[in-house]
């Protein structure tokens, strides 16, 4: 198993608001960092960020090809929710 990812883990506490001012911005860059490094967590966080529009411009296009990208890295999480956007993982 791999390592957990320091990047991954910031985002998540920019997200949070855990030990750091709550930003979304702050969260997908770290997400985006980690999401490039091949961390299928990452990648469906950095997903939902830009499906949502939360720290990042909305941007559809840009949220599927990440879902994908975490979803062939067997991201149930993923997977579930593309198929909810009636995209086939």
């Amino acid at each position: 198993m791999r390592e957990p990812s320091p990047a991954l883990h910031l985002g998540r506490c920019y997200e949070a608001g855990n030990g750091v001012p709550q930003s979304d911005a702050e969260a997908a860059r770290w997400y985006k960092l980690a999401a490039d490094q091949g961390y299928a967590e990452a990648q469906y966080r950095l997903g939902l960020c830009y499906y949502h529009g939360k720290g990042v411009e909305a941007n559809c296009s840009e949220a599927i090809l990440w879902l994908k990208c975490a979803a062939a890295q067997g991201d149930s999480a993923a997977a579930d929710f593309l198929r909810k956007l009636g995209v086939e993982p």
